[in-house]
């Protein structure tokens, strides 16, 4: 590959994307694509303040900034590393149970698995590893955490072929991560 990587990084929240993430885009020269989620967090967005239809829009929102910001990064740098993959878009559809029109779920689903293929790989970093921390922008309910670690590697085991797939051991050091993730690159040339 004559070109920088096209990583996504995917998981539930707390389970090191931001810190390997940023890492990263260090690394290799390329823009870190950070979660748009977060950062609307961050301003004192209210998610319980949502309606389910506004939520709903919320996370096409997201989506849509999300390819517009892999398309930027790959025309100026030929490469990024985001925060969050395709496929993690598609298990917040069903992790907030936006399936009741069935045409809109179809569309949405065809729209961020079609993404997948623009990826070197999507990294699946492991739930539990790290402790879940009270930040007071994600939810820190354990539970809920795992709920959505388990429908994305769901999706990623079934819609992502082996080769373009990275499942982090349970390792925690970023230099054994940043390591790990080297090593699958340069295989995978």
């Amino acid at each position: 590959r004559d070109r920088p990587p096209r990583l996504a990084l995917s998981g539930s929240a707390g389970v090191g994307k931001t810190t390997l993430g940023r890492a990263l885009a260090k690394q290799y020269g390329v823009p870190y694509i950070p979660e748009g989620m977060r950062s609307r967090l961050e301003a004192g967005l209210s998610l319980h303040d949502l309606t389910h239809p506004q939520l709903a829009a919320l996370i096409q929102e997201l989506w849509a900034e999300q390819c517009a910001a892999e398309d930027a990064a790959i025309a100026s740098h030929g490469g990024f590393i985001a925060d969050r993959s395709a496929v993690d878009y598609a298990a917040f559809w069903l992790h907030y149970r936006f399936t009741d029109d069935q045409h809109t779920t179809e569309a949405f689903f065809a729209s961020t698995l079609s993404r997948i293929s623009t990826y070197d790989r999507i990294v699946l970093l492991p739930w539990g590893v790290l402790p879940l921390v009270a930040d007071g922008i994600r939810s820190s309910n354990p539970w809920l955490q795992r709920h959505f670690q388990v429908l994305v590697e769901g999706l990623l085991h079934r819609e992502v072929e082996a080769e373009r797939l990275l499942v982090m051991p349970d390792v925690v050091a970023l230099e054994h991560r940043l390591r790990l993730i080297s090593e699958a690159l340069t295989a995978g040339e």
